[in-house]
């Protein structure tokens, strides 16, 4: 497996780059350019061009969402677990509280789900409950997990981040999405409901790609590895980010 591991990487690392350039590109698309793109259309013009577009477009982005997080995970897998990177030794330290952080890396979707049909169902408290959970648990991992060094922190994080994601794609905009389509093709007015669940769900998908953006770029870098209670002003400034980014798209004109 050492012999192999390095073209591995490559491979997965390949893989995960085109697909994530598929998906995050069409998440802005959709977010920034079609989002006050549709307003502008009347009932004729939505009922032909919408089945026409969005069927293709929601192809490349929901399986550009599905191999960014397959290359992803085998990526965590092959460079973090088996090239025991996520230890400041060097050595695995498995016990407890690390398999917690992968509980909650992979299983935390479910969680999160719950909480943004409740408390966190706001705008206002998805940004700054999300901001304060995340803060929180790269904490967590830092000084509750002394064997588990900065980068495999910061890395979970964006997994968890990527799985929250690809999660929100498959089982919560994409059924909404057919169910919208399909009415719209009919000359039907879509369900309220659905519109908000989709647009919702992909404005956060929004707001965590910044983050996770932000992990996969930086948890090489030496230079943020001792500042554990910095990385969280990172994270607020990459939601502070998205959020001007969508404050600029709604004033972007067309001809």
């Amino acid at each position: 497996m050492d012999d192999i591991q390095p073209y591995l990487d490559g491979i997965f690392r390949w893989v995960h780059v085109i697909a994530g350039i598929t998906w995050i590109g069409l998440l802005y698309f959709f977010n920034w350019v079609n989002s006050a793109f549709a307003p502008t259309l009347d009932a004729d013009s939505k009922r032909k061009v919408v089945p026409e577009l969005l069927p293709r477009t929601l192809f490349w982005f929901r399986y550009g969402a599905l191999w960014t997080w397959v290359s992803g995970a085998l990526l965590i897998a092959v460079t973090f677990y088996h090239g025991k990177l996520m230890w400041d030794d060097g050595e695995s330290h498995w016990g407890a509280l690390p398999f917690v952080m992968l509980a909650i890396t992979f299983g935390g979707v479910l969680v999160y789900d719950m909480l943004v049909k409740s408390v966190l169902a706001t705008p206002q408290a998805a940004f700054w409950g999300g901001w304060l959970l995340t803060s929180g648990l790269f904490v967590f991992y830092r000084e509750s997990i002394p064997e588990v060094g900065y980068r495999g922190a910061l890395i979970h994080i964006g997994a968890m981040y990527g799985t929250f994601m690809a999660f929100n794609v498959w089982m919560r905009i994409w059924p909404a999405q057919q169910k919208i389509i399909t009415a719209i093709k009919n000359g039907e007015a879509p369900d309220g409901a659905l519109v908000k669940l989709a647009g919702g769900r992909s404005k956060h998908n929004t707001y965590m790609s910044f983050v996770l953006v932000f992990a996969m770029l930086n948890e090489y870098s030496s230079a943020w590895s001792q500042a554990t209670y910095v990385i969280p002003a990172c994270f607020l400034v990459a939601f502070a980010l998205c959020n001007f980014c969508y404050k600029k798209a709604a004033q972007v004109p067309g001809f």
